[in-house]
């Protein structure tokens, strides 16, 4: 098996490597540190959460809201992936599309206009 950097270590070494990467804005390498630990643990938020995060700084929209429809499928009140689902699809000229997860993140914060 040829092994990299990227996927070296145990599930929890590659964890924290991918926030290394991300904290240190290199969102590319996070996001392919995370890709094969979200294979090997998919049912854990975390992990798939940042990269969508990562794939979302990286402009690779489309796996951002790939990774972050998975969630919310899950989880429908996981409320930083609705958020994100909704920055995602604006980001992607889908504004009609994206209201609708901006208000569910919004109620789910608390975040009740004044009527």
């Amino acid at each position: 098996m040829d092994t990299t950097y990227y996927d070296h270590g145990t599930a929890a070494e590659r964890w924290e490597r991918a926030r290394m990467f991300f904290e240190a804005k290199d969102y590319a390498a996070a996001a392919r540190t995370l890709g094969a630990l979200v294979e090997e643990v998919p049912e854990q938020t975390g992990p798939r959460l940042l990269l969508a995060r990562a794939y979302y700084h990286s402009a690779q929209l489309r796996r951002a809201e790939a990774e972050l429809r998975v969630i919310v499928e899950r989880d429908p009140v996981e409320h930083y992936a609705r958020l994100m689902l909704g920055r995602t699809l604006e980001r992607q000229g889908r504004h009609e599309e994206a209201e609708s997860h901006l208000r569910i993140a919004s109620a789910l914060a608390g975040d009740f206009e004044e009527l």
